[in-house]
């Protein structure tokens, strides 16, 4: 015996709302593109993950990361490890625990 779900309404986006999200996806993108290939070093990487700008809190912490100089993907992997963070993390998603530990071991 089993029951039926009730459906979720799916939201129906007009051409101009579905335009505007792309717009804004792409203003996203190249704001992150900016601030990867400016990212000087540990410490602004720190900054960053203490005080991130709106448009990176759907960025992974391991995408930021890995825009430091001399931080690759073996490094950030073990970074990553060390202070106890998932890959998958968003900047956003971080608890204040997190951030701290983070910025900590970036600045040490």
């Amino acid at each position: 015996m089993s029951a039926t779900m009730p459906r979720a309404e799916v939201f129906e986006r007009t051409d101009e709302q579905r335009m505007a999200a792309l717009r804004r996806a792409n203003e996203i993108r190249v704001l992150r593109s900016h601030l990867k290939q400016n990212v000087t070093g540990p410490a602004h990487a720190a900054a960053l993950i203490l005080d991130p700008p709106d448009y990176i809190a759907t960025m992974k912490v391991e995408d930021l990361l890995r825009a430091v100089p001399k931080y690759g993907r073996v490094k950030v992997g073990v970074f990553m490890r060390t202070v106890r963070v998932s890959p998958a993390k968003t900047v956003g998603g971080l608890s204040d625990r997190q951030r701290a530990e983070i910025a900590k071991e970036l600045n040490s």
